[in-house]
């Protein structure tokens, strides 16, 4: 068919459409009732209501892409293993060295050589799937096998408002970050640190974002992670708002832990992996990868080594209660070799994240995996193309716990407004990908084929009107009008939308019920804990002039 024949055949097909909706003269006038309805429509498009959205699934019904054969899988294993035996890991904490010579591990200083049988029994010893409990029951998630579970961007000191201004993030960022979470159906999880509150003491932050995610949200939340301390903090506020007995035998949170790449795990991480081990809480033990610099430059290479350096931090939370849930996985990029700046939805990083995803099968662990990743320091078609390449393969390599999902800008640096809306709009179009297709004898429409016939449309059959309302996702920040349309309502382009409807959401906001002598119990420990803190640091001030 020739070029022309096909814009004669598209322009046959638009005026088509433009008919059947009675449009006159084949298109809308400017003027009148058509004018109002449009603009009601486009009220109606603005408006903050999710009620149009259905949760997308939660359970990936598609396969798994596997990137080596077995033989592959084991040379992997086998190299990591002789990793662990002769090159060693660097645990620099007085504890776990003194518990893996118990176990009966080389330890010369710091310097830890785990015999492969050893770490393959620790390892066994994780559970494949658990459950991280939310306050509501209903927001629970299972994390493992093939569940799939979604939480925001974590750790960015930084933040693009609603108009755009990148600076300092604020506590009152966090929050609105939380609430847009809680509000959005593609996230069934609240994060941890969505982005750091400056404005907040460091020593006291952990204490204000759990709160955070207690209040404004019913969805599952992160732990804190810079110091056993406020670990410990944060189990207090875990057994006030759940309940002593019920925290002893339920898991509800996750926590990230990161090894320092290449082959070290240091005292602050391993301190808190023992807090949050011992009561039965998730640890995440994720390496942080930047291929090239704190790994080889080869992607085989690459993976040997965070792969050992995932199982040996797994194996130490087995040590310190078999049977602790982990997550097993990594942060990923690869390095600009022109500039050592961190790169993402490269070849490489792609070919990393389904080998985790692979590995972590080989060893029956759940696996974190990353999300919506970009180095772009704006929302633009870097973002988007980069976001893509980073998630898509996330899913695709069986991924259950997506950290990083909506919001991540600046290669993290910056917590966006916009595309954090963005974001939440494409999971839903992935996590519908990712969901069972539907064969049902209604599925396959015959009745309607019949009905049609030949030669005519399927607009009107009464198999369409059965199903049209809700049998395409139409993401929210997308325009699907035309260009006459687009124009006249102000050529606004899709960050622009998403900053609209983020801020009308957050308008429209209103925060779970929380029972009132449960949320006094939290306002009264973190006000003593706060005084303790300050108080802690004006008797060290005095000590130390």
């Amino acid at each position: 068919m020739s070029v022309f024949c096909k814009l004669s055949l598209g322009a046959e097909l638009r005026s088509f459409v433009l008919k059947f909706f009675n449009f006159p003269n084949g298109r809308q006038t400017l003027t009148g009732q058509n004018t109002s309805n449009r603009r009601r429509r486009r009220k109606s498009r603005q408006a903050p209501s999710l009620s149009n959205i259905v949760n997308a699934p939660d359970v990936r019904d598609i396969p798994a892409y596997d990137l080596v054969r077995a033989e592959g899988v084991e040379k992997i294993d086998a190299i990591s293993m002789d990793i662990l035996e002769n090159t060693g890991i660097e645990f620099r904490d007085e504890i776990a060295t003194t518990a893996w010579r118990a176990v009966d591990a080389e330890v010369d200083g710091t310097r830890v050589r785990i015999p492969r049988e050893l770490i393959r029994e620790k390892v066994s010893l994780a559970p494949t799937v658990f459950t991280q409990h939310a306050r509501n029951p209903e927001r629970s998630v299972k994390i493992g096998a093939r569940h799939m579970v979604f939480s925001p961007i974590y750790g960015s000191p930084y933040v693009r408002t609603l108009d755009g201004e990148r600076r300092y993030a604020r506590l009152e960022d966090f929050e609105s970050f939380v609430k847009l979470a809680y509000l959005s159906p593609a996230l069934n999880h609240s994060g941890g640190t969505v982005c750091e509150p400056t404005d907040v003491p460091v020593a006291e932050r952990h204490l204000d974002m759990l709160y955070a995610h207690m209040r404004l949200s019913d969805k599952p939340f992160m732990g804190g992670v810079t110091s056993p301390e406020r670990a410990q903090d944060c189990l207090a506020m875990c057994r006030i708002l759940f309940g002593k007995d019920f925290l002893n035998n339920h898991t509800v949170m996750t926590s990230l832990l990161n090894c320092n790449s290449p082959l070290v795990w240091d005292e602050s991480m391993l301190s808190v992996i023992r807090v949050y081990a011992a009561a039965n809480q998730a640890c995440i033990i994720s390496p942080f990868i930047m291929q090239g610099a704190n790994t080889p430059v080869t992607t085989a290479g690459a993976f040997a080594l965070l792969n050992a350096e995932a199982l040996a931090g797994i194996a130490y939370a087995q040590m310190i209660r078999p049977g602790a849930p982990v997550i097993y996985g990594a942060t990923l990029s690869t390095v600009s070799m022109q500039t050592g700046s961190p790169m993402y939805g490269t070849a490489e990083t792609q070919q990393l994240t389904f080998l985790t995803g692979q590995m972590a099968r080989h060893y029956g662990l759940p696996m974190r995996t990353g999300g919506m990743r970009t180095g772009s320091k704006t929302v633009d078609a870097q973002a988007a193309y980069e976001s893509l390449q980073t998630m898509l393969p996330a899913l695709l390599a069986g991924g259950n716990f997506f950290l990083h999902a909506a919001g991540w800008l600046e290669s993290g640096l910056s917590a966006c407004f916009a595309k954090f809306t963005m974001d939440a709009d494409q999971l839903i179009v992935l996590q519908r990908l990712a969901g069972a297709l539907d064969l049902s004898d209604d599925a396959f429409a015959a009745s309607a084929t019949n009905e049609v016939g030949p030669g005519g449309h399927f607009f009107g059959s009464n198999h369409t009107l059965q199903h049209y309302r809700d049998i395409f996702f139409s993401p929210e920040t997308a325009d699907q009008t035309t260009y006459e349309d687009w124009q006249e309502n102000g050529s606004v382009d899709a960050c622009v939308r998403a900053s609209q409807l983020a801020a009308a959401r957050l308008e429209s906001y209103q925060a779970p019920s929380l029972d009132e002598a449960t949320d006094d119990a939290l306002r009264e420990f973190i006000a003593r804990r706060k005084g303790e803190i300050q108080g802690g640091d004006a008797c060290l001030a005095n000590h130390h002039p």
